[in-house]
């Protein structure tokens, strides 16, 4: 069976065909023309180049494949207005789903977030229940992903189109390329580490590679699956990767009230300058905040692993001193 995977260069992507790979599956990677590929090099895989805007670069991916995983997306947190994550983000999910609907594909994975569903607080953590909120809608990435996964959940119901979603938490795990999600390992590489109140749901990227695969024969149609595994404050996580690596060497505990004065002053020198700032009152917000979430069902119905965090933060570690990204 062929599964055609788009972004197929990013963390989780070179993960999922890896993955496929192993569960003799035969996988299709699409990536755009300037991709950087040193994340699947060595794989062997078929790729694709080209445009997820253009509906013959879709048919020519979609050629004899059988599954679709879209994990292709504008992931970035900044800057926070909707319109940067609209094409990317929604406008290629659509025309994927129409040309996949034409394609007489046997079952679509989208790849959404969790920041799709509310957080919740490490005793009551968020789940597949938990209502998109307001403050997460003044994010343009998370929006556009709220909208993208609705869009698919309304386009499977219209068509009865086999669709599922999955929503990954924070990944970390081997073959960051880019960095992206692994930044925050990069980041601690030094004596004092700014350390803000609050946390996430932290997972093994080869645990989400799994739950995706297992989802191809066990995700139900219309339905949305957390790919998620161990709440931690930032400060607990921290303190994981010192214990694994010897830095950060220390924290510093920033209350809260530091990010939201220091998020006022970025909104104000937008306004002033008319130029997005990374630090604005939306995303200190973000920061902040208790990113807490249950994966239970999935790992009830996608038998999703529960790989301990530490192996994570080790693999990312091993990864990046090996492609030297550590000095």
């Amino acid at each position: 069976m062929k599964v055609l995977v788009t972004g197929a260069n990013g963390l989780l992507g070179s993960n999922l065909v890896r993955k496929l790979a192993q569960k003799n599956y035969t996988p299709k990677a699409m990536v755009r023309k300037t991709s950087n590929l040193h994340s699947i090099q060595d794989i062997g895989v078929e790729i694709v180049k080209g445009d997820l805007l253009g509906s013959n670069a879709i048919r020519k991916a979609l050629n004899n494949c059988n599954v679709v995983i879209h994990a292709a997306a504008n992931t970035s947190q900044w800057p926070n207005n909707f319109d940067n994550y609209k094409e990317a983000n929604i406008d290629a999910t659509q025309l994927l789903l129409e040309e996949s609907l034409m394609a007489g594909v046997e079952k679509f994975i989208f790849v959404s977030s969790a920041n799709t569903f509310a957080p919740g607080t490490k005793a009551s953590p968020g789940d597949e229940n938990s209502p998109f909120t307001k403050v997460q809608a003044q994010s343009g990435y998370m929006l556009s992903k709220y909208k993208a996964q609705k869009l698919v959940l309304n386009f499977a119901k219209e068509h009865q189109f086999p669709a599922v979603v999955v929503n990954p938490t924070f990944m970390l795990g081997k073959y960051d390329a880019k960095p992206s999600s692994g930044q925050l390992i990069l980041m601690a590489q030094k004596r004092w580490m700014p350390c803000p109140e609050g946390g996430k749901n932290f997972v093994h990227v080869e645990d989400v590679a799994s739950g995706i695969v297992n989802a191809i024969g066990k995700g139900k149609d219309g339905s949305c699956y957390l790919l998620a595994n161990e709440n931690l404050s930032y400060f607990e996580f921290f303190s994981k990767m010192k214990t694994i690596c010897g830095f950060p060497h220390h924290q510093v505990k920033i209350p809260k009230v530091f990010f939201y004065s220091a998020g006022l002053v970025g909104r104000i020198l937008e306004k002033i300058f008319h130029t997005p700032v990374k630090l604005n009152t939306v995303n200190a917000k973000l920061l902040v905040a208790e990113n807490y979430y249950s994966g239970k069902k999935a790992i009830r119905n996608l038998q999703l692993p529960q790989t301990p965090i530490e192996k994570a933060i080790e693999d990312t570690l091993e990864w990046f001193w090996e492609n030297g990204y550590l000095s």
